[in-house]
């Protein structure tokens, strides 16, 4: 007979994934819904394959290391376990009443580590590889988008014309856009799967083997895919950060790319990190085209310069018929300042920093503290 308290954990579990079901499912497939090429009930199908897909084939190493090598699986009775369910449970229900971003991965690690600390139980090898790829993928992701914006985006544009495509071309095109909106959905099951089920999967609470918990999560994620799922469609269909359509699939490839492969590592990261700081570079790479390096790099330390560029959502568009080479394409008259929205920037690695940080401190107080005076 199932108690109370795993039943609870099971309930929270399952709140997760509905989340995580609605959230990412716009994510994945709100270019292709929003252009058109498939209907909200075919993203929400997909998604529920390839996530579930993800969590099966790669999203088993990540319930590994979140499970047993951050602290030693025995450390998660079932009580601990649904406490750090709890955090994560409470940072998604935060994320959502007030529209504050949050990332799973990144909570549940914290509530983890926090736990581990008060136990003196962490593993600070394994935390540390995870807090060294926590920083170095979206770097990864950063550059790989700043060099294709730079160097290649004019020229992929002009090639593929997705929104102008017809014939063959055309049908290669829908093709594409839906295969990178089901790639995108297996790396967020890859990576978030763990984040739903991982601490009742560890070894000591034998409450859920790894399979059962890929299919709670798994099922919990196709629930929120066919129903909270279709407002965020509305949303990311008609403008995923207006960002235009070959942007879109170009930052969705590259953040899937670096998600999957960490997943295989065993490395829980956060999606939406990664996601963002590929739209930073590739608005980045996008803008300095107009700009030799050096005059880029001048103005942004401050220097006297006349080449004035702007990254961002509308310097991705390409209107020029013929494609200039770089540092001859028109500029527009912006400040120095203009390289980067500083307030989005700094809002971005304010929640990266801030998330596990506030998780781990939530964490620790309530496994060193509470638990021994309300257990005993």
């Amino acid at each position: 007979m199932l108690s109370p308290l795993l039943i609870l954990g099971l309930v929270v579990a399952a709140f997760v994934g509905f989340n995580i079901g609605g959230s990412s499912t716009g994510v994945a497939f709100g270019p292709a819904v929003g252009s058109d090429i498939i209907g909200k009930g075919g993203a929400a199908a997909l998604m529920t394959v390839f996530a579930f897909a993800g969590g099966w084939f790669s999203g088993r190493n990540v319930i590994q290391t979140m499970g047993g090598e951050i602290v030693p699986a025995s450390y998660f009775t079932l009580i601990a376990s649904v406490a750090i369910l709890l955090f994560v449970g409470l940072a998604l229900l935060i994320s959502n009443l007030f529209g504050v971003p949050a990332s799973t991965s990144m909570t549940a690690v914290g509530a983890i580590a926090g736990m581990g600390l008060a136990e003196r139980a962490l593993q600070w090898a394994v935390m540390g590889q995870i807090m060294v790829w926590w920083l170095v993928a979206p770097l990864i992701g950063f550059w790989v988008c700043t060099m294709i914006g730079r160097y290649f985006y004019p020229y992929l544009d002009s090639w593929f014309a997705l929104e102008e495509a017809t014939g063959l071309k055309r049908m290669i095109t829908r093709f594409l856009v839906v295969a990178i909106g089901c790639y995108m959905a297996y790396s967020a099951g890859a990576s978030n799967v763990a984040n739903a089920v991982a601490p009742l999967v560890a070894g000591g609470t034998g409450q859920l083997t790894a399979s059962q918990g890929v299919f709670l999560a798994g099922g919990a994620i196709a629930v929120g895919a066919f129903t909270i799922a279709r407002r965020t469609l509305d949303t990311v269909g008609t403008g995923l950060t207006d960002l235009p359509l070959l942007a879109a699939l170009i930052v969705e490839t590259v953040s899937a790319t670096l998600i999957t492969f960490l997943s295989e590592l065993g490395i829980p990261a956060s999606l939406a990190v990664s996601a963002t700081m590929c739209i930073i570079g590739l608005g980045w790479g996008r803008a300095t085209r107009t700009s030799r390096l050096v005059d880029v790099a001048t103005t942004a330390m401050g220097g006297n310069t006349t080449e004035t560029v702007q990254p961002g959502v509308d310097s991705l568009n390409t209107d020029d018929e013929e494609i200039r080479p770089i540092g001859e394409e028109e500029t527009e008259e912006l400040s120095a300042n203009d390289l980067f929205d500083p307030a989005a920037t700094g809002r971005v690695i304010t929640l990266w920093l801030a998330t596990p940080t506030l998780a781990a401190v939530a964490s620790f107080v309530v496994f060193a503290v509470v638990f021994p005076v309300v257990l005993g």
